[in-house]
């Protein structure tokens, strides 16, 4: 029979060193979190599990991701100055 995994996937963590997150994937060997500040981290349960815990608090947005306008603005703007 398979047990429960430590932490449901979307849980809100916090670990000492890399503060905040959101759990991504939990195993019975192995936790993936996605922190705030420093990203995704793999870690094995076994050794992580003291050092994390459970927080409540609303998951934080997704960040939109930059888009290529000024580098695109550039461009044409380079090509002029020839």
């Amino acid at each position: 029979m398979a047990s429960k995994p430590a932490f449901a996937t979307g849980a809100q963590v916090e670990h000492p060193k890399f503060g905040p997150g959101s759990v991504l994937t939990c195993t019975d060997q192995h936790i993936v979190i996605k922190f705030d500040e420093s990203g995704e981290r793999k870690f094995v349960l076994e050794i992580a599990l003291p050092s994390i815990k459970k927080i409540d608090r609303q998951p934080p947005a997704d960040k939109k991701r930059a888009t290529k306008k000024k580098a695109a603005a550039a461009a044409p703007a380079a090509a002029a100055a020839k």
